[in-house]
């Protein structure tokens, strides 16, 4: 029995796989969580879901959770999870490269930020919103689901029962193929194959 000094999570209902919002089909939740950002990165712990009920949040490993995407319960009950508005800058830029500057100062500072066509929107930080300002960028608050962009190192994505090691050897074997009919070509180009 695993008990926490105030609660007993044995009385929770287990949540122990996940879905991707494009893999939950016509399966409608029974219940909604609103986390924001940093609360949808789960492997275990209790959620309160917007009924007012608890869940315990018990996955094999460590998962970032998008907008859409599905807890399933033991019961195979659906849980779908919903990104919390947060206090947020919309930053807008001058033209497309300059959004694209601003990105980059953005991503230098490794802050959490959601790219969209023609904006960025990051945590509201003052010290940050006076450096985009300084370069240019029109910065408003905003109130908003947030979504930002996974990290491709952050090792925080989940991949949803898909092998690490096999999109490891698809792409080793793409590089693999690739170069070997790079060198069969130069092989055809310094030797004389007689095909009798």
């Amino acid at each position: 029995m695993k008990l926490d000094i105030r609660t007993d999570f044995t009385k929770f209902p287990r949540a122990v796989s996940v879905l991707t919002a494009g893999e939950a089909g016509a399966t409608t939740p029974y219940d909604r969580a609103v986390l924001a950002h940093d609360e949808r990165h789960l492997r275990r712990r209790a959620i309160e879901l917007a009924s007012g009920d608890k869940v315990l949040v018990d996955l094999p490993q460590p998962v970032a959770l998008n907008d859409g995407d599905r807890l399933v319960l033991e019961d195979g009950r659906h849980i779908e999870i919903v990104a919390a508005e947060e206090p947020l800058y919309d930053i807008r830029a001058s033209s497309a490269v300059h959004l694209s500057e601003l990105a980059w100062h953005i991503g230098n500072r490794h802050l959490a930020a959601s790219i969209g066509a023609g904006r960025i929107l990051i945590l509201r930080d003052h010290v940050i919103k006076a450096m985009l300002e300084g370069l240019g960028a029109t910065v408003k608050d905003v109130s908003e689901p947030f979504k930002p962009v996974r990290g491709a190192y952050s090792g925080h994505g989940h991949d949803h029962g898909h092998s690490h090691a096999a999109a490891h050897s698809h792409a080793e074997a793409h590089s693999h193929s690739h170069s070997e009919s790079h060198s069969h070509s130069h092989s055809h180009a310094g030797h004389h194959h007689d095909h009798d």
